[in-house]
C-alpha cells in the first residue's frame, strides 16, 4: 500500500471517529430531555407513615412453662408489647448454670418456644426461666416507633438499663423446679409436672 492510500485510510477513520463523536454528544443532550420526562411521569410520593404513639401502659409480661413427656420444656405467653417485638427466651439450670435460649417474635400479643432443653430432658432441679425484650437496635423499625430508639417509651417494675448501656429493656423471670425431690423446698417456685 502506498503512502497517498494510507493517508486516505487515517483521514477516512478520522472521519467515522469525528461523525461518531458528534452522535454521542448528541445523544447525551438528549439524555437529559428523557430523564426530565421520565421524572415527571412517575408517580407522586407516597405519603408519610402514620404517626405511632409510644407505648403509654407499663410493660406486662406473663408466661407459663410445661413439661412435656419427653421432659423438654415449652414456654408460651402474652404481653402488650408491640406487634413483631422480638423476644429471648432463656431457661437456666440453677444448679449448674447451664443455658438453652429460643428467640421468637410476639404475633397477636403472644409468643411460644420450645421443647426447650437437652435431648435426654431436664434433670430434676431448679430452673429460671426469663422472658427478655433486647435493645431496640435489634427491633424491627415499627416497634422501635412505639418503644423509642433507646427503649425511652417503656415503662413499670419490669423495665430496667441494658446491661451494654444501649437503653431500656423489658424482662420477666420466675423460678420453676422440676422432678419429686424439689417439692420439699420451702421457697417460691412452681413445680412442673411430666404430662
Amino acid at each position: 500500500m502506498n503512502a497517498g492510500c494510507r493517508w486516505v485510510l487515517v483521514a477516512a477513520l478520522l472521519l467515522m471517529l469525528v461523525g461518531c463523536g458528534g452522535e454521542t454528544e448528541e445523544a447525551a443532550e438528549d439524555e437529559p430531555e428523557l430523564v426530565a420526562l421520565e421524572a415527571e411521569s412517575r408517580e407522586p410520593p407516597a405519603e408519610p407513615a402514620p404517626e405511632v404513639s409510644p407505648m403509654d401502659a407499663p410493660v406486662t409480661i406473663e408466661f407459663d412453662a410445661s413439661l412435656s413427656s419427653d421432659r423438654r420444656l415449652v414456654v408460651e405467653g402474652q404481653s402488650n408489647l408491640p406487634e413483631g417485638a422480638r423476644l429471648r427466651v432463656v431457661v437456666e439450670r440453677e444448679l449448674s448454670g447451664v443455658r438453652w435460649q429460643q428467640r421468637t417474635t410476639l404475633a397477636e400479643g403472644r409468643f411460644r418456644v420450645g421443647p426447650l432443653g437437652p435431648g435426654s430432658g431436664f434433670p430434676d432441679g431448679g430452673y429460671r426461666i426469663t422472658v427478655n425484650l433486647p435493645e431496640a437496635t435489634v427491633q424491627p423499625e415499627a416497634v422501635r416507633r412505639r418503644i423509642g430508639e433507646q427503649g425511652e417509651h417503656l415503662s413499670g417494675p419490669l423495665v430496667g438499663g441494658s446491661q451494654h448501656g444501649l437503653g431500656q429493656v423489658a424482662s420477666a423471670s420466675r423460678r420453676f423446679l422440676v422432678g419429686s425431690e424439689p417439692r420439699r423446698t420451702n421457697d417460691q417456685a412452681e413445680v412442673l409436672e411430666v404430662e
